[in-house]
């Protein structure tokens, strides 16, 4: 059964490759890796670790108010994201949410372990995986909670602020809140055209979701925030789930990471330049590739056995085939370093002709 992406420890067993010698072309990382600042502020971290972390955060959230231009106030910090999405989902409780289709699974995952009915929006392939403006006839009385990726995860595909704002004012005339996963947002080229951390003063039921994991690429330090201009969701947040969930490693790291800010400008610049090689290599290929402004590639290829054959090759890719509006033709891969990607296009070749 399919899951997440990065799971090379499952991939290890099947293979019978050793797990760090897997390249993990399923897990959508920063391909510059982790900078030698954030690494040295986690060990640092590990110095104080014979204390609690702070239970507030404080260190960490100063620092993303400074890098957002919000309020303290407004900031939850979080153990990834995924825990933000859980924690809002258990505050809100909500009778019944609006995701769209195909998406990053767990805005149902958490959807499904409150009780909540869901409702779906299905991006459509002919329509390049674009919201339309028909979505907001999906958003009614009974609507609690609506979910937005953007860029979409398996997609790539970014929405545009002036749909993004019709489903917020929607949202606000039908008493939902609106969550924005902004997750991948910092691979996108001028970024702020789409940010809605601009809007949160003036919508109140708007959630913006960031992490740490993909842009500074320390994943297996978990942090992530949400921002929020209504004091009251943020303090249900808090109270939504046990105390101390972001450690004192995860806290200097993310301090030390907001800092970064020429390492993501190289970033944005480096995985343009290696997403327009993949593409075009893949289309070469005949492989059917979609628009993606993120660190990720879709494609569609009638090869469905193509993820086992690249694993037999120390090649992890992410099959689609469980995220609902796609099946086993779909696969994702992240945008790597040149030589990783020109590994893969290089053993793609290889199993093609073979398969």
């Amino acid at each position: 059964m399919e899951t997440h992406g990065a799971d090379i420890y499952t991939a290890s067993k099947l293979s019978g490759i050793d797990k760090f010698s897997i390249i993990d072309f399923s897990s959508n990382i920063n391909p510059l890796g982790i900078t030698v600042a954030v690494k040295q502020a986690a060990m640092n971290g590990i110095e104080g670790s014979f204390r609690y972390p702070d239970i507030e955060s404080r260190e960490l959230r100063e620092s993303i108010s400074s890098y957002e231009s919000v309020p303290t106030g407004w900031i939850f910090t979080s153990n990834g994201a995924a825990e933000a999405i859980y924690r809002i989902v258990m505050h809100l409780k909500p009778k019944k949410g609006l995701v769209t289709a195909p998406a990053f699974g767990e805005y149902e995952s958490a959807l499904k372990a409150s009780g909540s009915a869901i409702s779906r929006y299905t991006l459509r392939e002919e329509h390049n995986f674009k919201i339309g403006e028909d979505m907001l006839d999906i958003i009614r009385e009974d609507t609690d909670i609506v979910f937005v990726c953007n860029p979409n995860n398996p997609t790539g595909q970014l929405t545009r602020m002036d749909m993004v704002e019709k489903i917020l004012d929607r949202c606000s005339k039908m008493g939902a809140v609106t969550v924005i996963d902004e997750c991948f947002l910092d691979f996108v080229r001028d970024k702020e055209k789409y940010s809605t951390v601009k809007l949160l003063q003036k919508y109140e039921n708007l959630i913006v979701l960031k992490a740490f994991t993909k842009i500074y690429a320390i994943p297996g330090i978990r942090l992530g925030y949400c921002l929020c201009s209504d004091s009251g969701m943020v303090e249900g947040l808090k109270s939504s789930g046990p105390p101390w969930n972001v450690s004192t490693v995860a806290q200097v790291a993310g301090a030390a990471a907001l800092r970064e800010t020429e390492y993501v400008k190289r970033t944005v610049a480096y995985v343009e330049k290696q997403r327009e090689y993949l593409v075009g290599e893949l289309q070469n290929l005949n492989i059917k590739t979609y628009e993606s402004h993120a660190n990720y590639i879709l494609f569609r290829t009638k090869e469905i056995n193509l993820k086992d054959e690249m694993l037999k090759r120390g090649i992890l890719i992410r099959s689609c085939a469980n995220y609902e509006g796609l099946s086993r033709e779909y696969f994702r891969i992240a945008v790597k370093t040149e030589g990783e990607n020109r590994l893969f296009i290089e053993t793609l070749k290889e199993v093609t002709e073979i398969i």
